[in-house]
């Protein structure tokens, strides 16, 4: 195979985000709809109750006004009806010829929640892999690649999927770790099957760069890594992340996830590219109306998909969130490669209110991780009283860094308070802590300390 060409697949990802594969995704959507409405019960429920039929949509206006957004709220009410039952939850929300079809059930982490149930249909596994190499190929992975899974295996939607996700690329090997095994074995196992591509959570990535001397003797650049498939939290996107994992491992890092997307190897983070017009339509929506938002350049809101091949559908089903907020960008990026670019944000359950200003535990996180001589990046935001509103100040357990005096402290908590202030209109209270206080997660790190819970 030519490895040398620009895209897995040249014929549609050239067309990404032009008026070709608008009217590509057009033609999908009214089939879409209308199996929705004959085979889907959830979704049949959602057309009865907005008193519309598929054939009375007649433009994506449309869709965006006829169709209410459904989210993780309108599953937790599906389940107050049928209860806990997996079997019945899965046929009310994606039929019985999909339901049937079931080869691999997953979910979500449920870090908010219930988790959402994330189906692997036979029918689906094949789009899957198609996008995966989609993303892969941009990620640099070219055969003779050997692949560490390093997500959650267990359950999780970017664990064991992926094992079948990667069937279709020729000539690599994936090495199935799981964080489940620890640092330790995770260091070990990457050494000794000459892993060079890694895939977790920015905060395992992390993690490894303080245990590998330890455990392994030896910097983390020694192993070899060249790219880092990063995702699941904030921490490839933020600059100062980026520039310390490939400096201390030699690697590229990449942003992968919350939605059909990658970022590309352009010096500095543009975002990640929407890889998947043909399979999926992406849209935004406001916080609070959840009225629809023109996706322009710049535009931010809570990320809304649709599946446009609904028996293979591998995520979104129809008008579906996960409460992702994405901020898109619509002019070309830099690096020359296709599709429009979003940025995850945060997430709308996360966003907490400081005397009316909206802040999200990402943003805190880059200015946190914008000092890295002076605070290892651990850090948790200590709330007192349920979110969205917290009485000022917001409260931070931050480590300072080796070698970082107590006579430094007050003079750093004033620099911090500044760079907080300027970029996210907050001043917060800090409480110290010294280097490696706080655990380190393998998987997702929870960045809330929900003190109002332990009363």
């Amino acid at each position: 195979m030519d490895t040398t060409r620009k895209y897995w697949n040249m014929e549609i990802e050239e067309k990404l985000n032009t008026p070709e594969i608008r009217e590509l995704q057009w033609q999908k959507l009214q089939k879409a709809l209308k199996w929705q409405y004959e085979n889907t019960p959830f979704n049949r429920e959602r057309f009865d109750k907005a008193g519309v039929r598929p054939e009375d949509i007649a433009s994506f206006a449309d869709f965006a006004r006829a169709i209410p957004v459904a989210g993780q709220a309108e599953v937790r009410e599906v389940i107050g009806r049928v209860g806990l039952d997996m079997k019945k939850l899965m046929l009310h929300l994606f039929g019985k010829s999909r339901v049937d079809d079931l080869y691999l059930l997953t979910t979500t982490s449920g870090t908010t929640g219930i988790p959402t149930p994330y189906p692997n249909f036979r029918k689906a596994i094949a789009g899957a892999r198609e996008i995966m190499c989609r993303a892969a190929w941009r990620m640099g992975i070219r055969p003779g690649d050997t692949i560490g899974l390093c997500f959650g295996l267990s359950m999780h939607a970017a664990g064991t999927p992926q094992v079948l996700w990667y069937q279709d690329f020729p000539g690599i090997t994936v090495v199935p770790i799981g964080a489940e095994a620890g640092t330790e074995k995770i260091l070990l196992f990457m050494k000794m099957f000459g892993v060079n591509v890694f895939t977790g959570t920015p905060s395992l990535a992390l993690h490894l760069i303080e245990r590998c001397q330890e455990v392994l003797h030896e910097p983390i650049k020694n192993l070899g890594i060249k790219v880092l498939i990063l995702g699941a939290e904030p921490g490839a996107g933020i600059p100062e992340v980026r520039q310390k994992l490939e400096s201390e491992y030699g690697a590229k890092v990449f942003d992968a996830g919350a939605g059909y997307g990658c970022s590309c190897d352009y010096p500095v983070y543009q975002g990640m590219h929407w890889i998947a017009d043909d399979a999926a339509y992406y849209e935004l929506v406001n916080p609070e109306t959840m009225e629809p938002v023109p996706l322009e350049h710049g535009a931010t809101g809570i990320m809304v998909g649709t599946s446009l091949e609904p028996e293979t559908a591998v995520w979104f089903d129809m008008r579906f969130t996960l409460g992702d907020i994405h901020q898109v960008f619509t002019e070309p990026c830099p690096c020359g490669r296709s599709g429009f670019r979003y940025k995850v944000v945060g997430r709308s359950d996360d966003m907490l209110k400081v005397k009316g200003v909206p802040v999200y535990p990402a943003a805190i996180e880059g200015v946190i991780h914008s000092l890295p001589e002076k605070l290892t990046g651990a850090f948790r935001i200590v709330l007192d009283e349920p979110p969205p509103r917290v009485v000022p100040p917001l409260k931070l357990k931050v480590e300072f860094a080796p070698g970082v005096s107590a006579d430094e402290l007050p003079a750093l908590e004033k620099e911090i308070g500044e760079r907080m202030h300027r970029l996210l209109k907050i001043r917060p209270a800090i409480s110290w802590l010294a280097p490696m206080s706080l655990p380190r997660a393998e998987k997702k790190t929870q960045l809330l300390e929900k003190t109002y819970e332990q009363k």
